[in-house]
Order: C-alpha cells, then structure tokens, then sequence
C-alpha cells in the first residue's frame, strides 16, 4: 500500500512537470554575418564576433537574388537567401553573397534565440559556421559541438541558397 501511494505521487509530480514545460516559439532574430577577406569592395557585413543589428530582410523562405553595385562587372555580386529550416530550437535561415561562383559572405538572418541559452550557444557557433562555409565554398561543412541543431539547419538554408544560385 505504501508503495502505492509513492509510485502515485510520483507519477503526478511527473506529469505536472511534463506538462509546464513551454515549447520554443519561432521569433525573427538579430543577423550574424561574416565576410570573406577577399570579398568585392563595399560588401558591407558585420564582425563575426556577436549579433549584429536586425536585418531588413523578409523571414519568408522565397529566394532573392540582388546583384549589388559593383564598378566590376566581370565579379559581379550578388546574394543569393536560403530557405528558412525549422530545427527544434526555431528556424535558421542564411543569405549568402557570392562574386561570381565564390562565396564571399554569409549573413546569418534567421536563428533561434528565445532564451538565453540560445543566444549563448548561437553567438559561439554561427561565426565558425561562418567562417567553415567561406573556407570550404560549399555547404559541406562539420556541424559545431553544442549547436546540432542550429548547424543542420545552417548546412540545408545554406544548400538551399547555393541551389537558388545555381551552384
């Protein structure tokens, strides 16, 4: 009897617990960007080392392509957006400038960021992921410890982007 009435309160307190838990909300998050050291002149992107202020561009997965102003027009720039991935964490969704075939840049304008944590794990991992595109010129990159999730999502917008570019 006695153990009855242990396994139940156990079995309640676990289903209380189960159910206070909140599932993460998609929200817009701020872009982290990185930029090739060879990139055309005036390729504007922030340092990869923090958020970066909100980016103007749309959070819909429809592709753009915007060839910048270049005085060049044999390396003509321009970006080219991936499709936003829904991971477990919220969507991560890339846009990538290219010069001609290169990858130059990568803005990283979708990701999750609903809490701390969040915020935390993405600030370390999206500037290596950044930087691991750039280096390889293709999405085939090593996902980053810690941030699974976010790195499957990066990779696939990432491919998602390069295939609208035609590459």
């Amino acid at each position: 009897m006695r153990r009855a009435v242990i396994t139940s309160a156990a079995t309640a307190a676990g289903v209380v617990l189960l159910l206070s838990l909140k599932p993460h909300e998609s929200t817009p998050a701020a872009a982290i960007g990185s930029q090739d050291d060879t990139g055309p002149a005036g390729t504007a992107a922030e340092p990869s080392g923090g958020p970066a202020a909100p980016s103007a561009a749309p959070a819909t997965s429809a592709p753009s392509a915007h060839p910048s102003a270049s005085p060049d027009a044999a390396a003509a720039s321009r970006s080219v957006t991936g499709g936003a991935v829904d991971t477990r964490y919220g969507p991560v969704q890339v846009k990538v400038t290219l010069s001609g075939t290169r990858i130059t840049a990568v803005d990283v304008i979708q990701y999750p960021s609903e809490d701390r944590r969040d915020r935390e794990i993405n600030a370390s991992a999206l500037p290596v992921l950044n930087k691991e595109a750039i280096a390889a010129q293709s999405a085939h990159i090593d996902v980053v410890s810690g941030a699974t999730y976010t790195s499957n999502g990066y990779v696939r917008s990432l491919q998602s982007a390069l295939d609208r570019a035609g590459r």
